[in-house]
């Protein structure tokens, strides 16, 4: 049986394929059920942003979720793509015309070249519809909503892309595959590193977070001890791989080192 406390959070709406819950005040996470990422809205008092917005195929319970909380799409003023991968930024061509598309300027490259391999077009079999960036973002931007000050950090680990967004005053972690709930890592595709993945976590450590945002997966009010486990998670995956490759060069049986790998990546997600 867990032993984890009652989640501090609250529900606003479920179904089938979503749930609403309030991270904080004006801070909502819309997580999926599916393979899509989380998808988070930010009410500023002068802007409101959304970051990541899960795949197409979820969008009519996106638009579900935001009207529930009197935030359609025409409210929002910015859209922050935390990566590459269509998990996140599936349904962002949805808001082509109606708000600013931001991210990373390594990651809007890929997207606007239309790289689907960096992006994992045929792990999600998203509709080839061209997403348009139009803000490169780059380390120590500023994102003002008003009453959120939300600090860019670049993050690379996950994909050479990856950033996050921190809110020093009110302590909330955007912190997308970077860093999820129990120290779980978002694995390491393509363009990404398991040396730089230690990096950024060492960087969040260092910070003063309270609350857990992360791209999939529950919120988590525990963040530095997430941070913690996951950087030890790393150092022993950095260390699998090693062994994998001297088992691979012996032609040794390396099946037990990819277990060990799997174990690394199961979700927290109780």
């Amino acid at each position: 049986m867990s032993e984890r406390k009652p989640s501090p959070f609250k529900t606003l709406l479920e179904s089938d394929v979503c749930t609403l819950i309030e991270a904080a005040e004006d801070v909502y996470q819309i997580r999926f059920k599916n393979r899509a990422a989380n998808a988070y809205l930010v009410r500023g008092s002068s802007r409101t942003i959304m970051i990541d917005v899960g795949l197409s195929s979820n969008y009519p319970h996106l638009l579900k979720c935001l009207q529930h909380v009197d935030c359609p799409p025409e409210k929002i003023d910015m859209v922050v793509l935390s990566h590459e991968h269509l998990d996140h930024i599936g349904a962002a061509y949805h808001f082509n015309g109606r708000a600013f598309i931001a991210a990373h300027r390594l990651a809007a490259n890929k997207i606007m070249l239309r790289d689907d391999f960096s992006m994992l077009r045929k792990m999600f079999n998203e509709p080839n519809i061209p997403i348009n960036v139009d803000i490169w973002l780059e380390e120590g931007n500023l994102l003002d909503l008003g009453n959120f000050r939300l600090n860019v950090m670049y993050t690379p680990g996950h994909t050479s892309a990856c950033i996050t967004l921190f809110d020093q005053d009110k302590g909330l972690l955007f912190a997308s595959d970077t860093l999820m709930p129990g120290g779980v890592m978002g694995g390491v595709f393509g363009s990404g590193s398991i040396a730089d993945y230690i990096q950024s976590l060492e960087r969040l450590k260092g910070l003063n977070s309270k609350i857990l945002l992360s791209g999939h997966g529950r919120l988590s009010d525990t963040p530095q001890d997430d941070v913690r486990v996951a950087i030890q998670r790393s150092h022993n995956l950095l260390s699998d791989t090693a062994q994998l490759f001297d088992a691979l060069d012996a032609r040794s049986n390396f099946e037990p080192i990819m277990q060990s790998v799997r174990d690394l990546n199961k979700l927290d997600d109780g």
